[in-house]
């Protein structure tokens, strides 16, 4: 082609391209059209379906015991809290009440879970910006919560320790222990987190101020977890209807005002010392007693709807049952927190440079399986 044909691109021109679909392990990928102006984004529109796996049309076909092996492959960062999701709804349509003991063991797994995620979430979200330093911070920690799991559940990622009525089997003698082990590590530790990535000039540079979200936009668009709490929507399941052994303990939720990424950044920061508070008020008062209660081999829920919503790592996860009386579930509808988190992309972006984009989407902290059900 000559080069007096070829026309040169101007500011003024409009151009699009593809981000993604990619992933290392293509177990979850997203894809972003992206329309250009320059380096300026002018319009984000994501793309799913990738990793569709019909699961809650499954969910149809299984017992309610089944369907909490489900649950894993969602939110896989958020496994054991989306599990409790399960059976909390079958427990309370049931009218179950289960052990204080299983209540309390439920809760400081879920903490633990919540931390694991936020440090893979971090270590991730500092490669994002070039940090790449600071993927081998967290997976160093990590490892420590995952052998933890490991012991007690026989798992490190897809735990499946809740069952209805209570835990698969009860906590290995070295839990307690264990799990005081880390909280005393990891509040040595955590302050690194601060002093490599949250304190960078670069890393301020590239998120304060960039990708603001309203408190009226959070609630429109029905953020929750962390990116609704920085743009200060209090949203927090376990503050407004606490469930398992939630009432037992003391702890803030962790509410910004600025709405931008930088401090979605700082309340996951913030949630993981938080987490460590409620894990140590619970660790030693672990009552006695049985970790489970007996349960008919076949469960049944009665006629009814029911909806359990939960605390996950990224937000408000619900579960909501149809039953007509039978073993398997009429219908069975998953909330996700990484579905509504995801829809306000193009609104934090448009404005922004391509650069900028990343440090956004990686501030949503995005599990694409949860959405893409």
């Amino acid at each position: 082609m000559d080069a007096e044909k070829i026309q040169p691109l101007t500011e003024e021109q409009e151009f699009s391209i593809n981000m993604g679909p990619q992933h290392p392990s293509t177990h979850g990928v997203l894809r972003l059209m992206l329309k250009l102006q320059g380096e300026m984004v002018r319009e984000v529109k994501p793309q799913l379906g990738y990793i569709h796996r019909g699961i809650e049309k499954m969910c149809e076909k299984l017992t309610y015991p089944q369907t909490i092996h489900l649950t894993d492959r969602l939110d896989y960062l958020s496994a054991h809290i989306l599990n409790e999701s399960v059976c909390l709804a079958v427990e309370n349509a049931l009218e179950v009440e289960v052990p204080d003991r299983v209540k309390y063991v439920r809760t400081i797994i879920d903490e633990l879970n919540r931390i694991a995620s936020h440090q893979l979430w971090w270590c991730a979200f500092g490669m994002d910006l070039g940090a790449l330093t600071t993927f081998f911070y967290g997976l160093r920690d990590r490892e420590k919560i995952l052998d933890i799991f490991e012991e007690t559940c026989g798992a490190r990622l897809l735990l499946s320790y809740n069952v209805p009525g209570g835990l698969m089997f009860d906590i290995h003698p070295n839990f307690q222990k264990r799990t005081k082990d880390f909280i005393k590590y990891f509040r040595k530790k955590l302050p690194e987190y601060d002093a490599l990535l949250t304190g960078n000039p670069i890393m301020q540079e590239r998120t304060k101020g960039i990708g603001y979200f309203s408190k009226e936009d959070a609630i429109n668009f029905g953020l929750s977890g962390p990116p609704g709490r920085a743009s200060g929507f209090s949203c927090d399941v376990r503050v407004h209807q606490p469930y398992s052994a939630y009432p037992f303990a003391k702890f803030k939720e962790i509410l910004y005002t600025e709405g931008d990424t930088f401090h979605r950044y700082k309340v996951r920061i913030d949630e993981m010392w938080e987490s460590m508070n409620i894990i140590e008020q619970l660790i030693d008062n672990i009552p006695e007693g049985d970790f489970a209660v007996k349960m008919k081999p076949v469960i049944k829920l009665p006629e009814g709807e029911y909806y359990q919503r939960v605390e996950a790592a990224r937000g408000e996860f619900g579960v909501y049952i149809v039953s007509d009386g039978n073993k398997n579930p009429y219908r069975m509808k998953f909330r996700s927190p990484n579905f509504c988190n995801l829809a306000p992309l193009h609104k934090m972006s448009v404005g922004y440079k391509i650069a900028d984009l990343v440090a956004i989407s990686g501030s949503l902290d995005f599990v694409v399986p949860d959405m893409d059900r």
